[in-house]
């Protein structure tokens, strides 16, 4: 069976995917002018995923709690992918 015939998502899909919900995540908490700066890096290699988040915005809501939320959604995205 060669990587073309799995039904498994690629590791760009997953990257994809989680980067999307973490940004989404963040994006459902604050208007996009109320971010000063935000950074989602994701990756994904040798089977596990890595979701960093750097985010300046507003402190109502809590920025840090809103990052952690987004790491976590990110990661249930993924889940989703491999059910």
């Amino acid at each position: 069976m060669t990587a073309d015939d799995s039904d498994e998502p690629t590791a760009d899909e997953i990257v994809e995917v989680a980067s999307d919900a973490a940004e989404g995540l963040i994006l459902s908490r604050y208007k996009q002018s109320e971010v000063t700066d935000m950074d989602v890096t994701v990756r994904f290699e040798d089977g596990t995923l890595d979701v960093d988040i750097y985010l300046n915005a507003p402190d109502d809501p809590d920025p840090g709690a809103v990052a952690q939320e987004a790491v976590e959604a990110a990661e249930s995205a993924v889940d989703e992918l491999f059910e």
